[in-house]
């Protein structure tokens, strides 16, 4: 048995990343507020699980991507309709940032789609059961944590936790319709 592929640290990271795709994937089924809390316990977990795994070299071509467009654009499509106005985000960590004169807008939603499609990818391959496949995937999706979706991850994780520990009254008066911050509600009290 490869160690790489099926020892423990690569099965608990498998484990979250089963976890985190049924989130995205499932993001119409839950409520703004639940899915917000789930997505800010799950990533940190993702991380770290990604972060124990050192890539290994592998001689064997990726194999082919899962995730197409259409399947990318519906996830991030039903992200961001459950998030609505509270999906964008300034971003204070990007390349070139700190020449711009204006904010950089970005997306939670977006952000969520880019860290599941390598996920997916590896998760489809690995599922198949063929270790030198599993070990292109394996060591695909961890460069690519280490290159482009663990920075995307750790940047998303700043707006969920506003959105899951500052903007709770936001959040609750725009599921029920109220407006804290109208005059009428200030005056009220």
């Amino acid at each position: 048995m490869d160690e790489y592929v099926y020892g423990k640290n690569s099965v608990e990271f498998v484990t979250v990343c089963v976890e985190y795709c049924a989130l995205v994937e499932g993001a119409s089924q839950n409520e703004r507020v639940d899915f917000i809390n789930k997505a800010s316990k799950i990533l940190p977990l993702l991380y770290i699980k990604a972060s124990l795994i050192t890539p290994e070299e592998c001689f064997v071509d990726y194999p082919e991507r899962f995730v197409s467009e259409d399947m990318y654009n519906g996830v991030r499509g039903s992200i961001e309709q459950l998030l609505g106005h509270n999906d964008t985000y300034l971003e204070v960590f990007m390349e070139g940032m700190q020449y711009s004169d204006t904010p950089i807008t970005a997306f939670i939603s977006e952000d969520l789609t880019d860290i599941w499609q390598p996920i997916r990818d590896f998760l489809e391959i690995y599922r198949l059961g063929d270790e030198d496949n599993s070990r292109a995937a394996l060591t695909d999706c961890l460069e690519a944590f280490r290159e482009y979706w663990g920075q995307k991850l750790v940047n998303v994780l700043r707006p969920l936790h506003s959105l899951l520990y500052n903007s709770e009254e936001e959040m609750d008066s725009e599921e029920y319709g109220m407006d804290y911050n109208n005059e009428e509600y200030d005056n009220e009290f």
